[in-house]
Parts: C-alpha cells; sequence; structure tokens
C-alpha cells in the first residue's frame, strides 16, 4: 500500500515538473518571438519647419504715487489705475488683458542727523500686465498709458501667444517627411514595412520673447517707439522606427 502511494506522487511530480518546463518553454518561445519582431527594424528622420511673426505685446508698467498718508497715495493709485484702464479698454483691449501683477505700500523715511529716522509719507506702487493684441497699436498705447498715469514702463516683450499650434504645425510636417523617406525606401529596395515600434521628437527654435528695455519701450513726447517684431522659426526633428516585415 505505501509503495503503490509512493509511485503515484512520483508520477504526480513528473506531470507537475512537465507542466511547469511547458509553460516555461511557451513563455521563452513568445519572447524570442517578441525580440525577433522588434530587432529587424529600420529607423527615418524627418524635420518640420514653421516660421511665425509674434503676435502679441506684452507689456509691463507700473503706477508709482506718493502721499503723507497712505490712505491717501492708496486712493490717488486707484484714480490712476482706473484712467489707465479706461484708456486701454477705449483702445479695444479687453478686461481679460489687463492685470494687476503686484501691489505694494513702502514707508517713506526721512533722516535727521543724529536721531531716529521718522516717516514722513507712503508711496503706492501697482504693478500691471497688458497684452496687446494689435501690435499696429503698441506705440499709441505706449504713449496713451503714460499720459493716463502710468510713470514706469518696465519692459516690452513680443510673444507668440499660441505656440504649441505652431509646434503641431512643425511636427506634422516632420512626420510627412519622415513617412516619406520610409515610403521610398520600401519602393527602392522592395521590403515591406510594418507597424511603427518607436516615435522620438526633439523641439528647437521654440519662439522666445523679445524683449526691450524701459528707455526704448517708454514713447513720452516721441510719438511712441518703432518697434520690429521680426520672425521666430519653431524647428521640430522626428525619428519613426519601423518594424520590417
Amino acid at each position: 500500500m505505501y509503495m503503490q502511494n509512493y509511485h503515484k506522487y512520483l508520477i504526480w511530480v513528473v506531470i507537475a515538473t512537465l507542466v511547469l518546463l511547458s509553460v516555461f518553454l511557451v513563455a521563452r518561445t513568445d519572447q524570442v518571438l517578441k525580440t525577433a519582431t522588434t530587432t529587424n527594424t529600420v529607423s527615418f528622420s524627418g524635420e518640420g519647419k514653421v516660421l511665425a511673426r509674434p503676435d502679441v505685446a506684452v507689456v509691463s508698467l507700473s503706477i508709482v504715487t506718493e502721499a503723507t498718508t497712505s490712505k491717501a497715495a492708496q486712493d490717488d493709485n486707484s484714480a490712476k489705475s482706473k484712467t489707465v484702464t479706461d484708456f486701454l479698454k477705449k483702445q479695444g483691449i479687453e478686461e481679460k488683458d489687463i492685470k494687476t501683477s503686484g501691489y505694494n505700500i513702502y514707508p517713506q523715511y526721512f533722516y535727521p542727523r543724529n536721531n531716529r529716522p521718522e516717516i514722513q509719507g507712503y508711496q503706492v506702487n501697482q504693478a500691471l500686465e497688458i497684452k496687446i493684441r494689435d501690435l499696429d497699436k503698441i506705440s499709441e498705447v505706449l504713449d496713451g498709458i503714460v499720459s493716463a498715469g502710468v510713470n514706469q514702463v518696465d519692459n516690452l516683450s513680443l510673444q507668440i501667444d499660441n505656440p504649441d499650434a505652431l509646434r503641431s504645425e512643425a511636427r506634422e510636417k516632420a512626420i510627412e517627411g519622415a513617412k516619406k523617406k520610409a515610403q521610398e525606401l520600401e519602393s527602392q529596395l522592395d521590403v515591406n514595412l510594418g507597424r511603427i515600434v518607436n516615435f522620438s521628437e526633439n523641439t528647437g527654435g521654440i519662439p522666445t520673447p523679445l524683449y526691450y528695455g524701459k528707455s526704448e519701450a517708454m514713447g513720452i513726447g516721441g510719438g511712441g517707439p518703432s518697434i520690429p517684431t521680426g520672425e521666430n522659426e519653431i524647428v521640430v526633428n522626428v525619428t519613426i522606427t519601423y518594424q520590417i516585415k
């Protein structure tokens, strides 16, 4: 009886071992097949370029007021801010393109000799950032905001408002170029290309803001500055890897 049970046990051990070996061999064969399908590959590169002019001007400016009390300085600043905002809206600049980027109140000290400093007034500095979407109005807007109460124009930058759309356009051109090369190879070498197994992308020439300093951006009494916009080149390079059938 003992020997009979022992033989049955050995048979089950052998069967289990064979099953495990079968599973391992199937997995190993599948891995080899997958490796083979990705080893026989060929890659093609493509480049896409897009030229674009800046379509928005971003102006950083400040309204600075001083008074003997904090309230008086703030009231004066608020009045000038409203005048500037009203002027900008008359120029067609929407409220969403006018925002306060900073607001500070500074005590102004008097330093008598051999005595402690004394506060003699307050300065309020409200920083604004505006977007001018009609670039032909840059000069007119800069001149007008100074007349309306702005006493500091810190910088002016010319930007692409939606660079992602340009990158997408350049990417599309790059992919078309890579696929064209792939089609030519199929014809020239009489090979069949299968599915795409890899894709990579490199973006260069991203449009960067063109900055103008305070002295260049100010247009007090001179009809405003002349701002050349120029062009930006957006470049996208792609690599597409195909499986060879």
